[in-house]
């Protein structure tokens, strides 16, 4: 997912909050966002060991990440160009479950 459909896409459903709970549901939002470049940042950095995964809550693929050594590197790589956008992914999954919990 690039910036600008993640931008879109959490204005519309910010759009959904009522009025009187945005302050509050923005609030929560920035406190779990998923920033897209810590995640680039530990698959660099630790990438064979799973730390961009654990970073994001797949804890079941960063285990995999983390025996498996990147799947010898490989895996490590393909992150790198797609660590960015499973972040954004994350954190607009996760703002549609706060949307719903303030409807």
């Amino acid at each position: 997912m690039n910036r600008k459909t993640y931008m879109r896409e959490l204005f519309s459903i910010y759009d959904s909050v009522p009025l009187e709970r945005r302050e509050s549901f923005i609030s929560t939002f920035v406190e779990n966002e998923k920033n897209p470049v810590l995640a680039y940042g530990w698959n660099i950095w630790l990438g064979n060991f799973g730390a961009d995964k654990f970073y994001l809550g797949d804890f079941l693929l960063g285990f995999l990440k983390l025996f498996t050594f990147g799947g010898l590197g490989i895996w490590v790589i393909i992150d790198w160009f797609a660590a960015a956008g499973m972040a954004r992914q994350k954190s607009i999954e996760y703002a549609r479950v706060l949307a719903q919990q303030y409807r």
